[in-house]
């Protein structure tokens, strides 16, 4: 029998929900590459709740423990002693989610005697040491394209929000004011604009998507370029790198995943490439931009704005400075963890504990890490250290 550790978020400070806003969800079969919304066998959830927090457990508790298997499900997980660490050493399967990462390193999976699966509920998996995996011959898989279009949706809002200096004027409202210059004077219409995104995969190209009817000039960069009918019908301008596109951008989003060729992309250097003004959105990774670079950029005025929802570490130390940077709208990493995304990434994940018990193959398009290599998903998007 298996031992299934989750590590998930906390419940909501006023408790567990106990009713919901909306009484039912959009059903999703298909997304729009074609590749199929996830497919388990079964459920033990009703979509719309919150299945991310510690309460919700994806979902996951009848599944396993009616076939004999035990699930320990924790919050926490970064404290020296945490109950993570002291579940990981005899757990077989570790799942985490992207917006509560439990960061399974070189060190602590050394020490995961029986560990064979690491799966994320989400997407993004360079929490995981991916070359640690490999060395230890643990399989890793994520529940790919479940919720990219959140992140895609999250992605636009940010952009509008900033571009139109949304957050501020709020802010005048709810203090009691009706102070239109002061909202107004750094609020821009994003008509016209050259927006470009950094890799357009299917995150990226959903922004792009997305934008298009703004009637904006888009354009991207990526290790593989898309098909010259896409690139018409969005009227897309490639660039080569980073570095070649910037310059030409009023806003650039991120993304790519993080890996050893983006981490630290956008530094100083970079930042400096892009027009001052520019407006810079994260939802990828923290560590593809350099913190203080960012701050930096702000406080000078080369970046009009930044926004994002993800961090290093995460959750973010109350001191982090992007808390306190001048004209930003960072959120916590939520834009992938909606409650319609919930009920796909709950699903996956079920689908890919079904498979592995039962020892049947796992979705490519949900591999990372299998066969001691990249692998499925994975080959395409990470690269290692070696």
């Amino acid at each position: 029998m298996a031992k299934v550790l989750c590590v998930l978020y906390d419940d909501p400070v006023d408790g567990y929900p106990s009713g919901y806003a909306r009484d039912d969800l959009p059903v999703i079969d298909r997304y729009p590459d074609g590749q199929t919304a996830p497919t388990p066998k079964g459920t033990d959830f009703t979509p719309g709740q919150l299945l991310g927090s510690v309460s919700g457990e994806l979902g996951l508790r009848s599944f396993l423990e009616s076939r004999g298997h035990t699930l320990v499900v924790t919050s926490d997980k970064d404290r020296p002693g945490s109950v993570f660490e002291r579940e990981l050493v005899d757990t077989d399967v570790v799942i985490s989610q992207p917006f509560w990462p439990a960061y399974l390193t070189a060190e602590r999976m050394a020490t995961a005697r029986n560990l064979r699966l690491a799966v994320t509920a989400g997407i993004g998996s360079d929490h995981v040491d991916l070359d640690a995996a490999i060395a230890h011959g643990v399989t890793v898989a994520e529940v790919t394209f479940s919720n990219s279009i959140s992140v895609a949706e999250h992605v636009v809002m940010m952009t509008l929000s900033l571009v139109r200096n949304y957050l501020p004027s709020h802010r005048w409202v709810l203090d009691g004011g009706w102070n239109i210059a002061d909202c107004a004077q750094r609020s821009y219409d994003l008509e016209g604009m050259h927006v470009g995104t950094v890799a357009a995969g299917r995150i990226g190209l959903a922004v792009l998507r997305r934008l298009a009817p703004f009637d904006v000039t888009l354009h991207y960069t990526d290790r593989k370029r898309l098909p010259e009918p896409v690139e018409r019908e969005l009227g897309l301008v490639f660039h080569e790198s980073g570095a070649a596109m910037v310059p030409h951008c009023d806003v650039v989003t991120i993304n790519a995943p993080l890996h050893p060729q983006t981490e630290g992309m956008f530094d100083d250097a970079l930042i400096g490439r892009m027009k001052r003004g520019a407006y810079l959105i994260n939802t990828a990774r923290a560590r593809i931009a350099d913190r203080d670079a960012v701050e930096r950029a702000l406080r000078s005025g080369q970046l009009a704005g930044y926004a994002g929802d993800v961090w290093f570490p995460q959750p973010a130390p109350a001191d982090h400075p992007w808390r306190t940077m001048p004209h930003h709208g960072m959120t916590p990493h939520i834009s992938g963890t909606t409650l319609s995304a919930q009920a796909r990434y709950a699903a996956g994940t079920r689908e890919i504990l079904e498979d592995w018990l039962d020892g049947s193959p796992i979705r490519d398009e949900y591999l990372i890490v299998a066969g001691g290599g990249l692998a499925g998903t994975g080959a395409a998007s990470y690269s290692t250290r070696g």
